[in-house]
């Protein structure tokens, strides 16, 4: 992902969050030098991206998000399989992650992933009408023979 992405990604953030990641989110993590991933289709189009940040021997996954149009094709499991290949790789001991409980979508992928719900950060995340919503906080562990093609 540039900065020249940047329009592409927050168009596709406010179309698929009621409470999106700001352009400034997106520019603080690529200035920050986080592994800030933009995927194009065949046509040139950008249908997905990623934000990782790394701590010292695991990766914090901040946004993995699939443009609305080309969702529930497998983009984001080949995507996510992807980052976790890449961060074994690299040394990674494992993937951390918070998922909103009432995104079901996401879940179904973190829990087929292999993700363990490890713990409940309360009122993390904006919520309709000045509420807010807890986020749970899920790991998965790399074990040894896990680690694919590289980013």
């Amino acid at each position: 992902m540039t900065r020249a992405d940047l329009p592409a990604v927050v168009a596709i953030e406010n179309r698929i969050y009621p409470f999106p990641w700001s352009a400034g989110n997106f520019s603080d993590s690529l200035e920050a030098g986080y592994d800030c991933w933009a995927f194009e289709a065949p046509s040139g189009e950008l249908i997905a991206y990623s934000i990782a940040m790394w701590i010292p021997d695991e990766v914090h996954l901040l946004n993995l998000s699939v443009a609305a149009p080309h969702q529930g094709r497998g983009l984001g499991r080949a995507i996510l399989e992807w980052l976790c290949a890449g961060a074994v790789r690299r040394g990674a001991m494992g993937m951390l992650l918070e998922v909103r409980p009432s995104n079901l979508p996401a879940r179904r992928l973190y829990d087929s992933s292999g993700f363990q719900r490890i713990g409940v950060r309360r009122r993390y995340y904006p919520a309709p009408e000045g509420q807010r919503e807890d986020a749970w906080v899920l790991f998965r562990r790399f074990g040894a023979g896990e680690g694919g093609g590289a980013p």
